[in-house]
């Protein structure tokens, strides 16, 4: 069985217009409501391509229920934990030049943590966990080695997409997957980015040495990465108008596992998972596949 936990899930609202002028009332040409976060991103998107999922993690008020119901509305199973406030909503503006206004989110109490573990905990032996993005206010960055060490006492494989540095404490938990993006990867060591591709293949590598399985980085314009103990794959980015960046790390983390699932060769699964991420970058939200094959094409790997 597959999980998805997202912590700080939210509504992201994308628009649309020619510009934005300042002291003036600015009027929308397309907008767009999709339920988002990243570990619900990966349920939908790991749904696109055939494989069932349960979506754990905190929501609140009305937009809460609107992201249960959406995933509901999509096949999608829910077990979230629902805590006081308002779950987020995100703006994505696209103009002459891309906003992002990302939110916080609502406080979570002790007890609601507490009930997120035993969720943990109850995981069966054999299960994947996908934990993905930000932490609401009230969560420790420790959260992310409390799972990891629970996910490796319970057998679970543990896959993490985060930002934090707290990334560098789950190592010792051996978790079956990191995914992080070059600034990510740059940060987590210290160093200044951008990082050089030997850079950021040295930094996948001290990840492995230090205890994960497998890393696979997102670079955006320049492709991808895959390090595992044995091998380096590479991979270039596919042609095409970006309308929406926030999500496509999301969906190639989604259509690489769905694919690793059905015992493709790695180079199969860094071709389709960077196609997806391309896909849905040149979207306004997550890619509905329609191009993956044409894109599929123009994405070419090596191993090196």
């Amino acid at each position: 069985m597959i999980y998805t936990c997202t912590l700080n899930p939210a509504i992201d609202l994308y628009i649309a217009l020619k510009e934005m002028r300042a002291n003036a009332v600015n009027r929308t040409e397309d907008e767009d409501y999709q339920p988002n976060g990243k570990g619900v991103n990966v349920s939908i998107m790991l749904k696109k391509y055939g494989f069932t999922s349960t979506a754990l993690g905190f929501i609140a008020g009305f937009s809460g229920s609107y992201i249960e119901q959406s995933l509901k509305d999509l096949s999608i199973q829910t077990d979230f934990i629902s805590v006081e406030g308002i779950t987020r909503i995100n703006v994505f503006i696209n103009t002459t030049e891309e906003y992002k206004l990302v939110n916080q989110g609502p406080a979570i109490e002790e007890k609601a943590l507490h009930a997120f573990r035993e969720k943990i905990a109850a995981i069966p032996q054999g299960g994947i966990l996908i934990m993905s993005g930000s932490l609401p206010k009230g969560v420790p960055a420790s959260i992310f080695s409390e799972v990891a060490a629970i996910c490796h006492q319970q057998k679970v494989k543990f896959i993490l997409d985060t930002s934090s540095a707290a990334v560098l404490e789950t190592l010792q938990y051996k978790p079956y997957l990191l995914k992080p993006n070059e600034e990510e990867i740059a940060a987590f060591f210290g160093k200044t980015h951008p990082l050089s591709e030997k850079e950021l293949i040295q930094s996948g590598e001290k990840l492995i040495e230090m205890g994960a399985e497998q890393v696979l980085i997102s670079r955006g314009e320049e492709g991808a990465l895959f390090i595992t103990k044995d091998a380096v794959f590479k991979g270039n980015a596919p042609t095409g108008t970006v309308v929406n960046t926030a999500c496509s790390g999301d969906a190639m983390l989604a259509a690489f596992l769905s694919k690793h699932l059905e015992g493709h060769s790695p180079e199969e699964c860094l071709r389709y998972g960077i196609a997806t991420g391309a896909s849905t970058a040149f979207s306004k939200g997550l890619s509905d596949l329609q191009d993956i094959d044409s894109l599929i094409e123009q994405v070419h790997i090596q191993k090196i």
